[in-house]
């Protein structure tokens, strides 16, 4: 079953996150995710570190139009 993240879940991520805990976020898989990053194909900012992805978690949350503390339903 997927979880659904509230706005308080993703804030506690704190300044940034991994791709693979972005991509539950938004409910989809890890090779899903990696693959958009690839293709820079995701609706927020991914950071390239050498061979690590960083997610902003700010640009994640502004993408998701979170605004409120209403979870956001995983696909």
């Amino acid at each position: 079953m997927a979880t659904q993240w509230s706005h308080d879940q993703v804030q506690a991520l704190g300044v940034r996150t991994d791709l693979t805990t972005a991509g539950q976020v938004l409910g989809i898989s890890r090779a899903t995710v990696y693959e958009l990053a690839k293709r820079d194909q995701l609706p927020f900012p991914v950071l390239r570190l050498g061979k690590k992805y960083v997610v902003p978690v700010n640009g994640l949350m502004e993408a998701l139009g979170m605004s409120s503390s209403q979870p956001i339903p995983a696909a």
